[in-house]
């Protein structure tokens, strides 16, 4: 199959950062590398292009994110060695089984887990027992798709502070959405602060 070179793609820019991001290091540290020189970098509402009416567009924008792709960027950097690497590995990250058409992106967060799960390039994280909240959502908000129900299971803010010293520079950390059709409503990036966790990711602010 022939590689798609994505929409903007900047591959000088992308060899920049490649050459930072020091190819013997564990991904986790390339990751912590990688997500740091982006940092002060805008926020962008709906970065991608494609709807339901609309044909879908690969896109690699390396100026401005919003939370999604800000992960998508940072993972598929630290997964490759070249360009053509770092846009496979984007492509197969934001497309079920890399397919680049608009009902083929992962739209939901609870399928972009579970797609890149299947993939191979997350694995969830593992750590001790921690009591968890049952959430029920019916996922409606996107036009063009079907309404679908599903349940997630997510740690509530009080526990947090008992899974904190199990996370570590690298891990992905999401946010349970309260409202009844959605499911995740914000993400970003866990880095170590010496001993504190912290979240690198896009923020309106």
């Amino acid at each position: 199959m022939k590689r798609a070179h994505p929409r903007g793609l900047n591959r000088r820019r992308v060899r920049q950062l490649l050459s930072k991001g020091k190819n013997d290091l564990p991904i986790s540290g390339r990751i912590d590398i990688l997500s740091r020189l982006f940092l002060g970098y805008p926020y962008k509402s709906n970065p991608l292009i494609g709807s339901a009416e609309q044909a879908e567009v690969f896109t690699a924008s390396l100026d401005a994110f919003d939370c999604v792709t800000f992960i998508e960027t940072v993972l598929a950097l630290a997964r490759a060695s070249k360009i053509c690497e770092f846009s496979e590995a984007l492509r197969r990250i934001r497309y079920v089984r890399g397919r680049i058409e608009w009902a083929w992106r992962n739209h939901h967060m609870t399928d972009w887990i579970r797609n890149n799960i299947r993939e191979g390039v997350i694995r969830p994280i593992a750590m001790p027992a921690v009591p968890t909240i049952g959430r029920e959502r019916v996922l409606n908000m996107l036009p063009g798709l079907a309404a679908r129900r599903m349940r997630l299971e997510c740690v509530p803010k009080r526990a947090v502070a008992r899974i904190a010293k199990y996370l570590r520079s690298g891990d992905l950390m999401f946010f349970a959405s309260t409202r009844k059709n959605l499911d995740v409503f914000h993400a970003g990036i866990v880095v170590r602060d010496g001993a504190r966790p912290r979240m690198r990711h896009a923020s309106r602010s």
